[in-house]
């Protein structure tokens, strides 16, 4: 019989690293541009991203605290979403640099931003996939007893897509071709979905 370790959130883990994080894995990285209302550009991963909705379709990301994408979400009611890839994962994590807001992470990371067809914020012209979102909702998340917490759930409609055509096959979007690298909890540990680890299960009754 296995030998558990338990614990309670609240009184802490009793390790040398949470293991939230990297249990709740892999997780897609939220590579989120946006522009305040003053035009200034944003460019930030974050960790809790994932799709919530098929139609329509509606993705997410949250923010631990009050962070400039967030800012600008609220100010603009926009935001890109960019696919973060294994080619891409220097520069996507040099976007993760706590920098004051003025500066400009797209130019920090070596970079472009290619204009948006339907927003303003621009996309991440390096990426094979991003998603033009529209602000649904901004929820403040709270805990069981229903004490807010510092963390605010951005959800956004998709309202454009744009996927580098290579990666479309017989009229399916090939997931693998692209690399997508996801995050793995740890201090930093990340995961890359190759073809050579991909596998097929149909549903029962499909």
């Amino acid at each position: 019989m296995a030998d558990y370790h338990y614990y309670e959130p609240a009184t802490g883990h009793g390790l040398a690293h949470d293991p939230f994080n990297a249990i709740v894995a892999p997780r897609p990285i939220g590579w989120i541009s946006s522009r305040d209302a003053q035009g200034r550009l944003n460019l930030a991963p974050y960790s809790f991203f994932n799709a919530f909705n098929y139609r329509p379709p509606i993705v997410g990301f949250s923010s631990i605290g009050r962070k400039d994408s967030l800012r600008n979400v609220e100010e603009t009611g926009e935001f890109v979403w960019n696919l973060a890839t294994r080619p891409l994962a220097a520069a996507m994590n040099q976007t993760s640099a706590p920098v004051p807001h003025e500066v400009d992470e797209f130019t920090l990371a070596g970079l472009t931003p290619a204009p948006s067809r339907r927003i303003a914020a621009p996309r991440v012209a390096e990426s094979p996939v991003s998603f033009e979102c529209r602000v649904t909702q901004i929820l403040q998340l709270q805990g069981a007893d229903g004490t807010p917490v510092p963390t605010w759930l951005v959800l956004g409609e998709v309202i454009a897509a744009h996927i580098d055509k290579a990666l479309i096959r017989n009229g399916v979007y090939d997931t693998a071709a692209a690399h997508p690298i996801m995050r793995c909890g740890g201090p930093a540990d990340y995961a890359e979905i190759a073809p050579e680890l991909m596998f097929q299960m149909d549903r029962p009754g499909a």
